[in-house]
């Protein structure tokens, strides 16, 4: 089922929550696509758990095989294991951080992704679809070494990727967030783990703070909604410790224990 972000009538954002059977042992994961004039882009679209439901709802809004992009804020098997799928039932071009440019042809049988890769400098920058413009921002180790958000100007939506995670149910995550109170018990063990350093969470903080932000719709859970919520979201990972402000030598030591192997 698809959750309508935003629509006015041309420009369209929908947010795909519940592909990932709530029993299943991977965690929940969000897709998105952004329709303007007719022109699509699918932002993290997903592993193969998510392929076939994700093609089938979509189907409502555009065609599979009429996309333009697929948007990859960075390149985790949640994000892109299904890109071979993709880069058959589609003509889109794979948008992703040039670090990541010459690994993603593995997830793709040979030739499959042959000039239609487009690798995103350091820097970032926009690209066109349909009328508007994406403002591809730098993300870069929130968590991973080459990362991205998108910025939607018309709807005022940042797609955050794994920063304003909330580990819920797909249910759940149809639900926004308007007061950051009640997120932080879904939120803070994860940010505190994958996001990298509260170094790149201020620089980050700073940069988006200079965006007009409505919502902050992150690639698990749910969305952050309203500028109050935005700010204070804003606010807490600008202070945050993470990563490695969190490491000591007590994480480094070798191992005695044996693994338990699985039942």
């Amino acid at each position: 089922m698809a959750t309508e972000l935003f629509n006015n009538g041309t420009h369209l954002c929908l947010m795909f929550s519940d592909l990932v059977e709530e029993n299943a042992d991977a965690v929940q994961a969000n897709q998105f696509l952004i329709i303007d004039h007719g022109h699509g882009a699918l932002i993290d679209p997903g592993g193969n758990m998510t392929f076939n439901e994700l093609t089938l709802t979509m189907r409502k809004y555009m065609a599979p095989q009429d996309l333009h992009y697929l948007l990859a804020s960075h390149a985790d098997p949640d994000i892109i294991a299904s890109l071979d799928r993709w880069m058959t039932a589609s003509k889109a071009d794979l948008v992703i951080s040039r670090l990541w440019a010459r690994f993603a042809p593995h997830f793709c049988k040979l030739g499959k992704t042959d000039k239609r890769i487009i690798g995103v400098p350091d820097t970032g920058g926009t690209l066109r679809l349909g009328e508007s413009d994406l403002v591809l921002l730098p993300a870069h180790f929130l968590h991973a070494e080459g990362n991205f958000q998108f910025y939607d100007p018309i709807s005022k939506i940042l797609f955050s990727g794994d920063l304003g995670v909330s580990l819920v149910s797909g249910e759940q995550a149809r639900r926004p967030y308007t007061n950051l109170s009640d997120a932080l018990p879904h939120m803070e063990a994860f940010h505190r783990r994958y996001m990298v350093s509260n170094k790149i969470l201020r620089y980050w903080a700073s940069m988006v703070r200079t965006l007009d932000i409505e919502m902050i719709v992150p690639q698990h859970g749910a969305p952050i909604r309203g500028k109050a919520a935005v700010a204070q979201f804003i606010d807490w990972a600008e202070n945050l410790s993470c990563g490695i402000d969190l490491m000591t030598l007590s994480n480094y030591r070798v191992p005695d224990q044996p693994i338990p192997l699985a039942a």
